[in-house]
């Protein structure tokens, strides 16, 4: 029962995280670069290509798990912490409607 609640915790977690990047994405007050960024990291999942192949085992998936979490801190570490700060609220808000 605890994994089951751990697990559920997370994907809370990650689906609050995944609409903040969304208000961040659509906020007029965003640096182009930043959203830029975020842009890469969407395609980078969506996109069947890779910097490396994911059929080279091990080496392949780290690339996934090292592109987009760096590319995403990159974004979050240009964009004005007030305005995170701003998104953030309104997906709280958001959440308990």
């Amino acid at each position: 029962m605890k994994l089951n609640l751990r697990l559920q915790q997370i994907a809370q977690h990650l689906k609050s995280e995944l609409a903040l990047y969304q208000r961040v994405l659509r906020h007029p007050q965003t640096p182009k670069m930043a959203k830029v960024l975020l842009w890469l990291a969407v395609a980078y999942v969506l996109l069947p290509f890779d910097l490396i192949p994911d059929f080279i085992p091990l080496i392949g998936q780290l690339d996934d798990l090292i592109v987009v979490p760096g590319l995403i801190y990159l974004a979050l570490k240009i964009i004005p912490e007030a305005l995170i700060e701003e998104c953030r609220m309104q997906v709280k808000e958001s959440s308990e409607l």
